[in-house]
Order: structure tokens, then C-alpha cells, then sequence
């Protein structure tokens, strides 16, 4: 029996320290923050923190969790020479090395959105067969209004009928980022986790939903209300899938980057403000000698950018435990908007009405000159984005506040941009300033916006 370290019928109160110690596989509780010596196979990082009171014993438990997932940028990832899909996660050498060196086949279970099946889906199994990849390819209908919980249970249903290892053996989702949420959440939930994999399609998945650790689908009318913070093993973008989004799509995305643009970059503002028409225009993809500039540069640099500064933001905060979030900039207002109108209006369309909306305030508050917000309203007219709609009534705008401050600590916790490429968190915007930034707002923009 271990060694007490209390005398548990003294009543004076008795904290300790443990630290976790496996010798010979069996894991053990050591007293002081000093644990390891010869006969130590390893040292946790978690602690035990024991007191006792005259009340009784409590324990408390401190145990890091560190995840690590990978972001990468690939070219033709559907090429069968390009091994970055099924082995571009693995980071440990040996391990590759063993599974290159193996003759068992690789074993993947795939969710692809059925409208990427149909462009995509023959390269997609001319490439696993290639490989000799043992595989299943589930295509489903993620939309926004199938985004549910039927259908992460659906995923489930398959994997569990493919018998995948859960932890050699990641799921693969490919499409925009309705299916990149499910199948995220799919995959949190199956066996508490499975690893998985996002390979965006979209321009908004590929410069948003891959790069975090959300999963989540729609309930009770509210958008992503069910979830779970599980980030992917690894992300792999391909701007080439770019080239058949549809214009409206692509645009749709830009709304997500002009949103890193105004709370963190001006020069992506103002590469968005000189060049996002263009980018609409190529869809992201090297044409030579038509714009008078490089272009592919420039869709680099935007996406890149798009990319390092969200990482900036998500990383340090990935569970979200700070509730104070420059990236919730457009999503305030949007989530009710969206879900009111489903399916007329796109994530980021719906996002740029609610970003359009809080330039207002903004500049309303003395926060933004009468010229940067104008700057701005030129800018996603420009990216062919939606800057009014007539369902975003007060009493829509009223709703979704209360409901953040219902959910926030009793705090609006309201990014606003205070210049360009800049940002801060209010909590104190008044009624009157957000009635007279909407009487303005749809004054100037609601009779010559384009009602969708």
C-alpha cells in the first residue's frame, strides 16, 4: 500500500503536489514536482493536486491536452504521383518510412459533398486505385439546410460498417465547409475521436472552416448550435479545385478575407480594394498577360495572408476559452440573417451584410472616417458581395444582440474596425448609436442594394 502523505485526522488543512510517473508500464502518483530518476520510463505533464480539510478530499486534476495539426499548401493533390493525401499527415520519418516499406494496402474511408463528386469524383478513384487504396467514398448533399445531426450520424453509420483503425486510419473529407463540419464532428464523435482530414474545396472553406479546430451542424434553427473543438490531423489546399467554384462562390469566400483584411491587415485590404476583381475574375488561377500583374502573386499573397493572420487569431485560443474574438467580426448578426433566409443567402454574403452593417457603427462611434467607410463599401461592391438586405431588420439586429450577450457573459464582446486593417473589442455601443449607424445604413444602401 502507498505511503500516505496526510495524516488524514488532522483537521488543519494539507495541500500536495503529485506528479504522474510510468515504471514498467503502470502508471504512479510522486509527491513533489521532482519525479524523475533511473528507474522512470516517463513523466507526465499532468499534475494531482490533493487537499484535504476537515470537510474531506478533493482532487484536482491538471492534464494538457496538445493537439497538432498541419496546414499545407499542395498543387494537384489528385495526381496519383502525389502521395501528400494519404501520407502528407504523418510527421514522425519512421513511420512513413515503415508504411512505404509495407506491403498492406492503406485503408480510407472519404465523404466528399456529391456536387464535388460529380466534377471530381473520377480522378478521385483513379487516384486511390492507383494507389491501391482500400476505400470507401461517401458522396452527400452538404448544404446548409442538411447540415445536421441525421446526417453526421449517417457518416458514423459508414464508418462504423468500414471498420477504420482510429487512429492510423484518418476519415477524409472533401468539399466546402458545411462538409467539412460534419464530417469533423463525425469524426470527434466516432470512437471520442478519429482522426480526420480537410481537403476545402471552396474558397471560404479554404481560407476558413479548414484552418481551425471547430466541427458543428445546425439545431433547433440555430446555426452550428451542436459541435465539438477537434481540430483536423492535418488540412491540405489545393487552389486548383478553385477553378469550377461558380463567381457567386468565390465572391462568397472573399466576404471571410476581407474580414481578416479589416480586423488585422490593410495591406490585404488593399490588395482586395486594387486586385480582388481580378482575382473573381481568374478564380484564383495563373493567367498570363491579361491584367497587366502576376496574378497567381497576388492569389497567393491574399490567401496566404488570409490564412496566417486567422492562425494568429485561432491558435492561442483554439477552445475558444476567451470569448473576446477579432474573428467574430461579421458574425454577430449573420448567424440569425442566414438561418432567416436559408437558403437565398450564402455564409459570407450573410457575413458581409453583417460586416457592412457594423462599418456603420463603427464610423457611427468616430471609430472609422466617413472616407474609410466608404473605402470599405466600395471594396465589397467591388467582390460582388451582397452590402444590404431587407431581412436584416432592428428587430432581427436587437434579437442576435441579445442572444451574444445571453451567451457572452452578459457582454456584446462587438469587434469593430478602428482604421483600416485594425481592430478592438467594445462592449459599450448604446441603442441610439445602433439605431441611427441603421437608419443610415439602409438610407444609403438598402434602395440601390440588389435585394437577394
Amino acid at each position: 500500500m502507498g505511503k500516505v502523505p496526510f495524516d488524514v485526522n488532522n483537521t488543519k488543512d494539507k495541500k500536495a503536489e503529485f506528479s504522474l510517473v510510468q515504471v514498467k508500464g503502470t502508471w504512479k502518483r510522486k509527491l513533489g514536482k521532482k519525479a524523475s530518476d533511473g528507474r522512470v520510463d516517463r513523466v507526465s505533464a499532468a499534475k494531482i493536486y490533493e487537499s484535504i480539510t476537515d470537510k474531506g478530499i478533493s482532487w484536482t486534476v491538471v492534464s494538457p491536452i496538445v493537439f497538432t495539426y498541419k496546414v499545407t499548401e499542395t498543387q494537384n493533390i489528385l495526381d496519383p504521383s502525389n502521395d501528400t493525401l494519404l501520407l502528407g499527415h504523418i510527421n514522425d520519418s519512421q513511420q512513413l518510412e515503415d508504411i512505404k516499406k509495407s506491403n498492406k494496402p492503406l485503408k480510407r474511408f472519404l465523404v466528399i459533398d456529391q456536387e464535388v463528386q460529380k466534377i471530381y469524383g473520377p480522378r478521385l478513384t483513379e487516384f486511390l486505385e492507383a494507389n491501391k487504396v482500400q476505400y470507401k467514398i461517401l458522396p452527400l448533399p452538404t448544404t446548409e439546410e442538411n447540415k445536421s445531426m441525421e446526417m453526421a450520424l449517417e457518416i458514423v453509420k459508414e464508418v462504423n460498417n468500414f471498420s477504420l483503425d482510429r487512429r492510423t486510419e484518418p476519415i477524409i473529407a472533401i468539399g466546402g465547409g458545411v462538409c467539412l463540419d460534419i464530417v469533423g464532428l463525425a469524426a470527434s464523435l466516432y470512437r471520442r475521436r478519429t482522426p480526420y482530414i480537410r481537403v476545402p474545396t471552396t474558397l471560404l472553406a479554404y481560407i476558413d472552416a479548414s484552418v481551425g479546430a471547430k466541427t458543428g451542424v445546425n439545431f433547433a434553427n440555430c446555426k452550428n448550435k451542436l459541435g465539438a473543438y477537434i481540430p483536423p490531423t492535418a488540412s491540405f489546399l489545393d487552389l486548383s479545385f478553385i477553378q469550377t467554384v461558380p463567381r457567386r462562390h468565390i465572391s462568397n469566400g472573399l466576404a471571410e478575407m476581407l474580414k481578416m483584411a479589416l480586423m488585422k491587415h490593410r495591406g490585404l485590404f488593399e490588395l482586395l480594394e486594387k486586385h480582388g476583381h481580378m482575382l473573381l475574375d481568374t478564380k484564383f488561377q495563373a493567367v498570363n498577360n491579361v491584367y497587366g500583374c502576376n496574378n497567381l502573386q497576388a492569389a497567393s499573397q491574399a490567401t496566404r495572408t488570409a490564412i496566417m493572420t486567422m492562425l494568429e487569431e485561432l491558435a492561442p485560443n483554439l477552445w475558444e476559452d476567451d470569448l473576446n474574438r477579432l474573428v467574430d467580426f461579421g458574425h454577430l448578426i449573420s448567424p440569425a440573417l442566414e438561418m432567416e433566409v436559408l437558403p437565398s443567402l450564402l455564409h459570407g454574403e450573410a457575413v458581409n451584410i453583417d460586416m457592412s452593417y457594423m462599418v456603420y457603427v463603427s464610423q457611427e462611434r468616430g471609430l472609422l472616417t466617413e472616407e474609410e467607410m466608404q473605402r470599405i463599401i466600395r471594396c465589397m461592391v467591388g467582390l460582388e458581395l451582397p452590402v444590404w438586405h431587407e431581412a436584416c431588420t432592428m428587430e432581427l439586429i436587437q434579437r442576435s444582440l441579445q442572444d451574444r450577450l445571453k451567451h457572452s457573459g452578459g457582454l456584446y464582446r462587438m469587434p469593430l474596425p478602428v482604421g483600416l486593417g485594425q481592430a478592438e473589442i467594445f462592449n459599450d455601443t448604446s441603442y441610439e448609436v445602433l439605431h441611427r449607424a441603421y437608419e443610415k445604413w439602409c438610407d444609403e444602401l438598402g434602395m440601390s442594394s440588389k435585394h437577394l
